[in-house]
């Protein structure tokens, strides 16, 4: 409890980020954030393969026959039909596609008696076809209301635009995401980590600004983020030149991840608080490594104390220098840095309805979208 009373600290910061002075800005190469599998694309490109190989010969009457429907207001448009298209559908295809999900979307319900939910399962097609301006028009339709009232359907639309750097976009999304309560949450915990990931990558006071607002938002009414949500928070912090808002942020988390350690050594020394971050670097020396995975710190760590003691207090250059000695003799030391592993893939095990499954592992939250299907070959031939 009493650290949750200090993470409302953070919200002090909320307050005071429009004082923040400009800061240099470094945007890395944007990579996805969660993985094919985590979202489940490999599930969707399976089920692809299998319908083209089974089809492959009736998909273009099938085409010819959608177009017409769609504008024909004497035929409908089915779940199979919709879902076949989904399945078989072309770049060149993605506007048929739009029109056939607001014609199936403002039909008449009562002819709906299957349980298969479309969102996430279009969603995925649009992640595939590297569609993100597709997939956005197609989620603000006001004609498609209710169609993507999914988590997964936001998940996997935040993920394809944070693949393109479209963060504005993303936080147009995540307002819905608030607005719809979807599980009774108003904050997801994976759309949280897309709508911070995009904060971080844009890297100004505006976007940290943002951050802190939401931060203190979820604390206050007790949501206790992921680990990647506070790693990406406290880097960001780090980045607007708030270290005590990036050692709040990881406060909750266990001190043995190589992130949360690198962070808090790097917060602590910008604070002017060397003897502790100093400490922080030596209880890794006294870690036995014989079973256990080594306990390292990144080049740039140390390279951020070392620029921190030399600020403040000659005194502690040589003790750092030992520290330093002995953690290279260990090979405690690498190469990487902390953009990269806060930006790494994310690959979720969960059971749950919302989050994606393991790779090989039963799809339940997929299973209505993507499994159990009966091919309907009702107007491909």
């Amino acid at each position: 409890m009493t650290k949750l009373v200090n993470f409302m600290k953070v919200s002090k910061y909320v307050n005071c980020c429009s004082f923040i002075p400009s800061r240099s800005i470094h945007i890395t190469q944007v990579s996805h954030l969660y993985t094919p599998a985590a979202l489940g694309i490999d599930g969707y490109l399976q089920s692809r393969d299998k319908l083209k190989e089974q089809f492959s010969n009736f998909t273009d009457t099938f085409r010819s026959k959608m177009k017409e429907f769609v504008f024909d207001s004497k035929n409908m448009v089915f779940t199979e039909d919709l879902k076949n298209m989904v399945f078989m559908a072309e770049p060149v295809d993605l506007e048929l596609v739009l029109n056939m999900i607001k014609k199936y979307n403002n039909q008449n319900t009562k002819f709906r008696f299957g349980s298969y939910i479309l969102g996430p399962v279009v969603m995925r097609m649009f992640h595939f076809l590297n569609a993100p301006k597709e997939a956005l028009q197609c989620f603000e339709d006001p004609a498609n209301n209710g169609f993507f009232d999914q988590l997964t359907s936001y998940q996997i639309l935040l993920d394809l635009l944070y693949n393109h750097a479209m963060y504005e976009e993303m936080y147009r999304v995540f307002e819905k995401v608030q607005e719809k309560q979807l599980n009774m949450s108003k904050f997801p915990k994976y759309p949280v980590v897309l709508v911070l990931a995009a904060c971080y990558k844009q890297n100004t006071p505006k976007s940290m600004e943002y951050a802190s607002k939401l931060w203190s938002e979820m604390i206050s009414v007790g949501t206790v983020p992921l680990r990647r949500a506070s790693t990406l928070f406290a880097a960001l912090a780090l980045n607007q030149g708030a270290p005590h808002v990036a050692l709040e942020c990881i406060s909750m988390q266990k001190q043995n991840y190589v992130t949360v350690r690198n962070i808090k050594a790097i917060a602590l020394a910008e604070m002017g608080r060397i003897d502790d971050s100093l400490l922080v670097l030596k209880k890794v020396l006294e870690v036995e490594y014989t079973d256990v995975a080594k306990q390292t710190f990144f080049e740039e760590t140390i390279s951020k104390v070392r620029s921190a003691v030399e600020k403040t207090d000659s005194k502690y250059v040589q003790e750092l220098d030992d520290i330093e000695k002995l953690l290279r003799e260990r090979d405690l030391v690498n190469n990487e840095n902390l953009d990269k592993f806060v930006c790494s893939d994310i690959a979720i095990v969960n059971k749950t309805s919302q989050n994606p499954q393991p790779r090989g592992a039963k799809q339940n939250w997929s299973s209505r979208g993507d499994n159990n299907r009966q091919i309907n070959r009702r107007h491909m031939s």
